[in-house]
């Protein structure tokens, strides 16, 4: 008899838990986030809301960007998370946006939001242009440690750099465009023809120049810090160099997508999104988040980050990108590596 109680009552919290599973609300977000930063995150996440089911489409920037634009019509994803704020505002001209102030909106500095008084997006980190530099090819070599953008297009280095193509990662178009806002357009395409004699190829991974820098492959990657960081923790000769004219830099976003009917999981997980929770994950590898939570500044950033990034405009950037990346695969598109 006891052993039959048992029975019914393990069937008891079978039945249960499959009832509570077929209940959980299905959520399909579209993110740019790196590979190996999803998982921390997303385990927070189905702690604090084990009745959601995120299902995750991952790839880079530009990427998300044009498969956002090609749904138009037919918006497949609930939220965007953690994507350039530049593809958001194209998303958003293009209607696909919803307005949404997420719980806590109130601590978001105003240079991670948008404008509106209900925003079309919301920011909950910056990432910035590092140069990922190999030691042990360095020294090989010869090469000297570049400083700066200026010492990138050094005939020294021709041949050894490698760095993002623009048009499908964010990274690479957040340092063309501080190229060119930094130098004004007609200077900046004369550093991006001298630095493109010193390109080996352009990848359309962010971070694959720093994991090549990493593996050997190239002796400098133009990538992002956080890349270098996370190739230096795995044991790799890596060393992240911020560039002294400082660095490009965009704004990591989230966005409600515009349905006809919008899921309240949707609204959930932004307002999470931007929880002082998953801030305080945010901020153990990125200097400038959302809003401060009163972590360190992470090793191996300058100890003032916020000095280190250009004067940004998000809006020329987004209303000029196309026209931007047009005449940059016109140029150099034919160093980059097949799709």
């Amino acid at each position: 008899m006891k052993a039959m109680i048992r029975l019914f009552a393990l069937s008891l919290v079978l039945v249960m838990g499959l009832a509570a599973y077929a209940q959980a609300e299905d959520l399909l977000v579209y993110t740019a986030l790196e590979d190996d930063e999803i998982p921390i995150y997303l385990e927070l996440f189905n702690e604090m809301h084990p009745d959601i089911n995120v299902q995750i489409v991952r790839d880079s920037t530009g990427i998300i960007t044009a498969k956002i634009l090609a749904e138009a019509d037919n918006p497949q994803a609930d939220v965007i998370w953690g994507t350039a704020a530049t593809s958001l505002m194209l998303a958003d001209q293009a209607g696909i946006v919803e307005p949404y102030a997420p719980a806590g909106l109130d601590r978001v500095r105003p240079a991670m939001r948008d404008a509106n008084e209900v925003p079309h997006w919301v920011g909950i980190k910056a990432w910035m242009t590092g140069f990922c530099v190999n030691t042990i090819e360095m020294e090989a070599l010869g090469l000297p440690t570049p400083s700066s953008f200026a010492d990138l297009i050094d005939p020294v280095y021709k041949g050894q750099l490698i760095m993002p193509n623009p048009a499908s990662s964010g990274t690479g178009f957040l340092t063309v465009s501080a190229i060119l806002q930094m130098m004004g357009e007609e200077a900046g395409w004369e550093y991006l023809d001298a630095l493109h004699e010193n390109i080996s190829r352009y990848t359309h991974s962010g971070s694959k120049p720093c994991k090549l820098a990493g593996s050997g492959e190239t002796p400098i990657g133009i990538s992002f810090a956080y890349r270098g960081f996370i190739q230096r923790e795995k044991g790799e000769p890596v060393v992240t160099v911020f560039p002294e004219e400082g660095s490009g830099w965009d704004v990591e976003a989230n966005a409600l997508v515009k349905k006809a009917e919008i899921k309240d999981a949707a609204r959930i997980f932004l307002d999470w999104a931007i929880s002082p929770e998953v801030m305080e994950l945010y901020a153990r590898v990125y200097p400038v988040t959302a809003y401060d939570v009163g972590a360190p500044i992470p090793e191996g950033y300058p100890t003032d980050p916020e000095a280190q990034l250009i004067e940004n405009d998000f809006q020329w950037a987004a209303a000029n990108r196309a026209r931007i990346l047009e005449e940059w695969t016109n140029r150099y598109d034919g160093k980059s590596d097949p799709q």
